[in-house]
């Protein structure tokens, strides 16, 4: 596992852009093997989102041969709600050159829920897998919508939500509980792991616990961003505020490994070594 930390979320978001820019550019991706890349929805990604269209406006990467699936999807809301299906369109995929065919969103609305999580797992198969999943945790340390418990083999389902996770999530629905689904369908821990980089985003003071339990802890169902210590080329890109639970030792060591690799402008140099 790697840990990136940088001062503050603004440099998590120019660093995990810049890392996944580069590794589109790196893959040769061509409509015959298109980049497949995954999603998550939420707050944390947002200044990613951002970053990644100012790459592609400055014309530095291109999106009209990369593939994505999205980690998650509420049951029962309509698609054009916030939260849903617009979210990707409206804060990235409207703004840069993604051909629609080739985004692929879970369909909470879909007639046999299960039959959708199958087919989902086809899709993802018939492309010849995920290149690079990014995503965020929530302060319980799930990633997706795999809630503490979740199996760590579990593949694309459908997954009751949590109390807590309700309760987070709520700011998203006018701040009323009653609003958030209790369902959703959500990519399983295995199909995260199955990808071939992983690169979890984390920020704030209150994802803490979680990125300690994710990085100093053992491999536990009940934190299931633990599994990524299994994966190998598993990457975590945070900021100070989310290391303060992390022991010094533990804190300095990253810092100290990847002192050569937290300018995210450094990335786009040819020979930059990016840690794999």
């Amino acid at each position: 596992m790697r840990l990136i930390v940088q001062s503050e979320a603004v440099g998590v978001a120019k660093w995990s852009a810049s890392y996944i820019a580069r590794r589109i550019n790196e893959s040769g991706n061509s409509a015959v093997k298109p980049f497949v890349l995954g999603l998550p929805t939420g707050s944390t990604p947002l200044g990613t989102y951002a970053e990644l269209i100012r790459i592609y406006r400055e014309g530095k990467v291109s999106f009209k041969n990369v593939v994505t699936f999205n980690m998650d999807e509420y049951v029962g809301i309509p698609k054009d709600h916030p939260q849903s299906y617009t979210f990707m369109w409206d804060n990235f995929f409207s703004h840069i050159d993604i051909l629609p065919e080739n985004v692929n969103i879970l369909d909470g609305n879909a007639k046999d829920l299960k039959d959708e999580c199958t087919d989902y797992e086809a899709r993802i198969k018939a492309v010849g897998g995920i290149d690079l999943f990014m995503g965020g945790i929530g302060e319980d340390g799930h990633i997706a919508f795999n809630e503490p418990g979740s199996s760590l083999s579990s593949r694309t389902r459908d997954k009751a939500l949590n109390q807590d996770t309700i309760l987070v999530n709520s700011r998203f629905f006018d701040n009323d509980v009653n609003k958030v689904p209790k369902l959703a369908l959500t990519v399983g821990v295995g199909t995260v792991m199955d990808s071939r980089e992983v690169l979890i985003l984390v920020t704030g003071h209150n994802k803490a616990r979680a990125l300690r339990q994710g990085v100093e802890e053992g491999v536990n169902h009940m934190w299931t961003i633990s599994a990524l210590q299994l994966h190998p080329h598993g990457l975590i890109v945070c900021d100070e505020a989310s290391t303060v639970e992390l022991k010094v030792g533990t804190y300095r060591y990253f810092k100290d490994i990847e002192k050569d690799n937290l300018d995210p402008e450094s990335l786009w140099s040819n020979n930059k070594y990016l840690g794999w």
